[in-house]
């Protein structure tokens, strides 16, 4: 068994906490209990990519449910999908209902498809998984089925609530909604902003680092850790000017956590 999933599956959780892995870009590893999450993770080899993927897809074992946010390769990884359809046979998939019909073509029944919406949710183990739309540079909501594209999802279980935004803008009404589960233990939320060139290339935008560092500051966030800043060249940002204004502007109330690929971070409810 690969080493790193070895540690995962082997990490004893204490009551009251979480055990999260930083898998690059949006990708992460979420103990509670038994209960394993592997959110966005990006596992497949690509040229354009800046650092390989930490854990090859084929060795990845032992997880109970994949998230995906939205429907990109660095998001939702269907060659990778395929891979776990079949090594992983009892993992439920977890997506934005939307995108059902490419998740079924990876090869996954449909009692292990769980499409989520806006909204809904889905008890997995020992977790809920709770669903909101993400605005990855627009909502982009469907007139007709009112099925929204992008995702981010909270997870909440053994007492300790988890934001993980995906691909996302602040919107109207996200923060007042993000509140109503009472204060995040930790969020992992994008940092590399949005700009002309990008948008023209059809690269569509999150958060800037500085409005992430506000979104984290008013959510008044345990723990924030940055994302989507190590993967693609084009399409970064510092993280470390993140969490200097982070410190600055907020003076040390939000701890930051600029994350190393499968450092384990111990995440607790006081």
């Amino acid at each position: 068994m690969n080493s790193r999933m070895q540690e995962v599956r082997n990490a004893v959780v204490p009551s009251g906490a979480a055990i999260l892995w930083w898998l690059g870009q949006m990708g992460m590893l979420v103990k509670i209990g038994e209960t394993i999450l592997c959110i966005d993770y990006f596992a497949s080899p690509n040229e354009g990519r800046c650092t390989p993927p930490p854990v090859p897809a084929e060795e990845v074992c032992g997880v109970t449910a994949f998230l995906g946010t939205h429907n990109h390769l660095d998001h939702i990884d269907h060659e990778a999908w395929k891979t776990w359809a079949r090594t992983c046979p009892d993992a439920l998939f977890v997506f934005p209902r939307m995108h059902r019909e490419e998740v079924l073509a990876d090869g996954i029944g449909s009692d292990r498809a769980v499409g989520l919406n806006d909204g809904e949710s889905v008890r997995i183990g020992d977790v809920t998984v709770h669903a909101m739309a993400a605005a990855h540079e627009f909502l982009s909501q469907d007139p007709e089925s009112h099925l929204y594209p992008c995702l981010q999802y909270i997870i909440v279980g053994n007492g300790v609530c988890i934001h993980h935004a995906g691909d996302t803008l602040r919107y109207e009404g996200m923060l007042p909604r993000l509140a109503a589960f009472g204060r995040m233990d930790t969020q992992l939320l994008p940092i590399n902003g949005r700009d002309g060139t990008r948008y023209r290339r059809q690269c569509i935008g999150n958060m800037t680092w500085q409005e992430a560092v506000d979104f984290a500051g008013e959510a008044e966030t345990r723990l924030v850790i940055p994302g989507h800043w190590d993967m693609f060249a084009d399409n970064s940002a510092d993280p470390q000017a993140f969490a200097d204004y982070l410190d600055a502007k907020y003076h040390g109330k939000i701890a930051c956590r600029i994350p190393k690929v499968m450092d384990s971070i111990l995440i607790t409810h006081p």
